[in-house]
């Protein structure tokens, strides 16, 4: 009839996390309850695609048959917002009409203006993420010729990358 707040105490038993809930004592014969029951659970990144809950009634009286376990599973679904966010600098270029690429130069300037990209690419949650593949295509050749120099490929936090163009190929 009247809803009340539960006391319920998690511990450990044989190896599983059990969760006590104490119902009411004394409970009269026959009486029927119905229990809402919400679980956090945290850690699940390496469960599968499910979890099961193991749920029992048990009576510090006599045992019944009527104290038999019920088996619920529940889907685990993993859930992540990626952002990739990207930067030029300079935001604009403006290459010199009178500027030529000189062929075979080790200097820097010959081959032209610097430009750097720099890709952020963040984890908006509320899961943890792995195994993250991040495809860019670099636009480094027109036709025969050259568009964009590729110097080098740095990565922060952890990532690895590999690279498909050749990166400095005349070592400038």
């Amino acid at each position: 009839q009247g809803q009340e707040k539960l006391s319920c105490n998690p511990k450990k038993e044989n190896g599983t996390h059990v969760v006590l809930c104490e119902l009411g004592n004394p409970m009269k014969a026959g009486a029927q309850i119905t229990v809402d029951m919400e679980l956090s659970v945290y850690g699940l990144e390496d469960m599968g695609d499910a979890i099961t809950f193991h749920l029992q009634l048990r009576s510090k009286n006599s045992p019944s048959p009527s104290n038999a376990s019920v088996i619920v599973t529940v889907p685990v679904e993993a859930e992540a917002e990626m952002e990739l966010r990207g930067n030029t600098l300079p935001a604009i270029l403006v290459l010199p009409t009178s500027w030529h690429w000189v062929e075979g130069s080790q200097r820097l300037e010959d081959h032209g203006i610097k430009v750097e990209h720099v890709y952020e690419l963040h984890n908006k949650g509320p899961s943890t993420v792995s195994g993250v593949t991040l495809s860019l295509a670099v636009p480094h050749l027109l036709g025969d010729h050259i568009l964009l120099y590729l110097l080098e490929l740095v990565t922060e936090g952890g990532m690895n990358c590999s690279h498909h163009p050749v990166l400095n190929p005349a070592q400038v």
